[in-house]
């Protein structure tokens, strides 16, 4: 029975939805002797609000018995406890429940036929589970232990998502969905790249889809050979050889350069029309807003809950999304809005070069790889642009160290920190890989990168984007004079992109160090750079590297080679891919001014 003093500490909580989540991996009550249980108040009382899980001994929170006085999470060593006062309006059961005190998501974001829809939110906040429950690899529970395909669409009743699942009851929605994680493919599939897709095939387009793709050179190759773009392009195939109607993509242009990510966006619209729908999940957002007509935003807490908004246009819900607030929910889901500027700031500073070359050659095997002469500057952040297989790896090595110039001057004896692309990490608990870094750079590295939930994790059970922020923290906490960043933002989300951008321009800025940033995502370029390096050529054959420009003239000249021109939104001023022969494209192609005229 209730003590008559938990009745009155349950009388100063008003009544609200609150879900308690426990992340299993972080919780450890042998360290902590179970901290939380002696805690909490209304364990104090003698009933059994924490308690440890029988099978496996971590905690297990009663949540009709938390009063949610928050004391448990905000003393818990390993913030592995999160206790939340979700939004009045979310009365219903979450559309589906990983198990008890497990994540939750509220609410779905919905296929249209004749539209591309996108999705947009944080990494852990449910965009993945959401496209595999309307994609059928998972089956919804609504927060039970399980549910059937009636009680689903009862749970819908009166919305799009309600004729969403009745038309998948009765077999009209054929579906069809290419995976987040590309490169887990060749542990399931073995042979050649043909044998693969030939198998898929339903619609006889395989020599049409394949040369579209610019992978009929690769389908002789066996799966487990071919390159990260070449997997997810094959993995693309697949997924719209099959004779479908809604088609689901997530993240489909992780591995991708620019030039491809815009091939593949071109496709994948191509495959709409009346009967057909494609959802997209998507971090890169130049890409998300050409590629898509509507977007969901998901919001909530990373590994706690996540929450499908109402559908907005793409320019509108990618503009609400950098601004925090949805307006007709009334919900604010971010403390600060995400800031983009009219134009670069301009360098005041005189010019100290820190490092600079000239008449650099390399060969690598068949490939050939040229620059001519070039210098990085005390305090700039030089964005690195230009396809895959063009040796912009290559050249980022040599000014490391890490190869030798077969020609050319290097000249500057400067301190250089490299994380390369493919990052390896010796497997240790991430705390001990970061042990100096915690010391020093606490408030500048460590907690804006949201490092310390891994202390008691070892790399090797890291995700993408937790080993990404680890292996920055890790380069950025050396001393040196110049950081070279091969990829950063891949397995980042947008606000993670942008935090990772402000760290690196603080750093360089406090130092006075300077960076060379190598990536895919434009956006994430125009937010760091100072000045733009190109590279140019034929993939696998020649490159050439040429500059660093200024910003505007290293733009022109990147934007020409992939026939594309960018403006500024006026409500946001984020950068965006204008419409091919639109006004605005004719206008900025005249001009010569491909970057924001």
């Amino acid at each position: 029975m209730v003590s008559t003093t938990l009745k009155n500490l349950a009388a100063f909580s008003p009544p609200m939805v609150r879900i308690a989540v426990v992340r299993k991996p972080e919780c450890n009550p042998v360290k902590c002797a179970n901290l939380c249980m002696k805690l909490c108040p209304v364990n104090r009382t003698g009933a059994n609000c924490i308690i440890n899980d029988p099978v496996d001994t971590k905690a297990v929170i009663d949540e009709a018995l938390c009063t949610g006085c928050g004391i448990c999470s905000n003393r818990c060593p390993f913030k592995a406890i999160d206790i939340i006062n979700l939004p009045e309006e979310l009365k219903k059961e979450p559309i589906h429940r990983y198990g008890k005190n497990g994540f939750a998501l509220f609410n779905l974001p919905v296929p249209i036929f004749g539209k591309v829809v996108g999705i947009i939110g944080r990494n852990g906040i449910g965009k993945s589970t959401a496209v595999q429950i309307l994609s059928g690899i998972i089956h919804p529970n609504l927060g039970r232990d399980s549910a059937t395909i009636e009680d689903v669409i009862h749970y819908f009743k009166g919305t799009e998502a309600h004729l969403f699942f009745e038309k998948v009851r009765e077999g009209s929605v054929v579906l069809s969905m290419k995976p987040q994680m590309v490169e887990s493919i060749p542990k399931f599939h073995k042979g050649t790249v043909r044998e693969l897709l030939h198998k898929v095939d339903e619609k006889g387009k395989l020599d049409e889809y394949t040369r579209t793709l610019g992978i009929d050179m690769v389908m002789d190759s066996k799966i487990g050979e071919i390159s990260g773009g070449e997997l997810q392009r094959v993995a693309i195939c697949a997924a719209v050889l099959k004779k479908a109607n809604v088609y689901f993509f997530d993240e489909p242009t992780s591995y991708l350069d620019i030039k491809q990510r815009i091939k593949v966006s071109q496709f994948i619209k191509s495959l709409v029309d009346e009967h057909t729908a494609v959802m997209v999940v998507e971090h890169d957002l130049i890409i998300l807003d050409y590629l898509t007509d509507l977007i969901h935003l998901m919001y909530g807490k990373p590994g706690a809950y996540g929450i499908a908004s109402q559908t907005k246009t793409s320019k509108a819900g990618i503009n609400i999304y950098l601004s925090g607030f949805l307006k007709e929910e009334n919900v604010r889901f971010r403390d600060k809005e995400l800031i983009f500027y009219s134009k670069p700031p301009s360098d005041m500073k005189s010019r100290v070069p820190l490092v600079s070359w000239k008449g650099v050659k390399k060969t690598l095997g068949k490939f050939l790889l040229g620059a001519d002469k070039g210098s990085i500057d005390k305090h700039e952040v030089i964005g690195v642009l230009g396809e895959n297989g063009i040796g912009k790896t290559s050249f980022v090595r040599i000014l490391a160290g890490e190869q030798k110039a077969d020609e050319g001057d290097i000249e500057g004896d400067m301190k250089m920190a490299y994380k390369p692309q493919y990052i390896s990490l010796p497997d240790v608990l991430v705390a001990e890989l970061l042990g100096e870094a915690i010391t020093t750079h606490e408030n500048d590295i460590i907690k804006p990168l949201e490092i310390e939930r891994l202390f008691e994790k070892k790399t090797s059970q890291l995700s993408g984007g937790e080993l990404q922020r680890v292996a920055i923290a890790k380069v950025l906490s050396e001393e040196s004079d110049i950081y070279l960043m091969d990829e950063p933002s891949a397995y980042l989300d947008v606000e993670q992109r942008m935090i990772i951008s402000r760290v690196i321009r603080d750093n360089m800025e406090r130092r006075g160090a300077s960076a060379m940033i190598v990536d895919h995502d434009l956006l994430f370029i125009d937010y760091i750079s100072d000045k733009i390096m190109v590279f140019d050529g034929i993939p696998a054959i020649e490159g050439s590297a040429t500059g660093p420009y200024d910003m505007e003239d290293g733009m022109n000249r990147f934007l020409e080679r992939l026939d594309i021109t960018m403006r500024r939104d006026h409500e946001s001023l984020r950068p965006r891919v204008n419409k091919k022969e639109s006004q605005m494209d004719r206008k900025q192609v005249g001009s010569g001014k491909r970057y924001y005229a």
